[in-house]
């Protein structure tokens, strides 16, 4: 509907380029005297009333291209023409004023019905236009609304996913190639106790045993004499305890050797 409305613009910048011309030839005696027409007077008021409609066809023309301008300027241009049509018939059709000719009064009259027609033909249009215009515009903004809010539910969810996917507080992610690791406080009660030997009943430091060269081997000869200590350890206790049977059971003993 608009490449119409551009078409009926261009029709409309024509006609008034031909009235300002027209216009503008007001001192030509003799053209006015050949269509048999009236002629303006004074001739200041002719040609500048032609040097008005010349501008008007100009913007007429310009608002065609410029798409911004086209409902905006085809509605101004067809009230201009269609209320020129009407003021021509209403004084020459009605009035008789000017007094024409035969061909002078056909002329006027149909002069003025087509400039009537087209200024109501391009009202019509550009309302139509500007109608649809405004019902484009409101649909783009609906979809960016809409656009809009599925954007904001997107960045929500992803938010949650995050938030749902993040490590549990005390543990830490992986930075470069080494994973930070909690580290144990053992100084509160109900902690995990370093382990204990069996031989010595003192607690064994894991790190230092691991770290030494030749740990393994040194724990081996320290169990080694644990248990040669602890063989050793039975032996006095089962002496001590068949001297104890002996001493009960009432057998000779012998002698004391101070």
């Amino acid at each position: 509907m608009k490449p119409l409305l551009r078409a009926v613009l261009i029709i409309d910048a024509l006609i008034l380029l031909a009235f300002g011309l027209f216009f503008l030839l007001t001192p030509w005696k003799s053209l006015y005297d050949a269509l048999q027409l009236a002629q303006t007077d004074p001739v200041l008021v002719g040609q500048g009333f032609g040097i008005a409609l010349i501008g008007l066809a100009w913007l007429a023309l310009h608002a065609s291209i410029d798409g911004a301008m086209t409902a905006t300027m085809a509605k101004v241009v067809g009230h201009v023409n269609w209320l020129t049509g009407v003021l021509m018939l209403v004084w020459l059709v009605g009035l008789h004023t000017p007094s024409l000719a035969g061909l002078g009064q056909l002329v006027a009259v149909v002069t003025g019905a087509v400039v009537l027609v087209i200024g109501l033909g391009g009202v019509r249009l550009a309302s139509a236009v500007r109608r649809r215009d405004r019902l484009a515009g409101t649909a783009a903004a609906g979809r960016a609304d809409r656009v809009a809010a599925r954007d904001t539910a997107n960045e929500a969810r992803k938010a949650e996913r995050e938030r749902n996917a993040a490590p549990p507080e005390g543990v830490y992610p992986a930075s470069g190639s080494h994973a930070a690791e909690p580290m144990l406080d053992t100084t509160r009660s109900g902690s995990a106790a370093s382990p204990v030997s069996p031989a010595t009943g003192h607690p064994v430091e894991p790190d230092l045993t691991a770290a030494a060269p030749g740990a393994s081997a040194a724990r081996s000869r320290e169990d080694a004499l644990a248990r040669e200590r602890a063989a050793a350890a039975d032996e006095e206790a089962g002496a001590r305890e068949r001297a104890a049977a002996e001493a009960k059971s009432g057998a000779p003993r012998p002698p004391f050797h101070g």
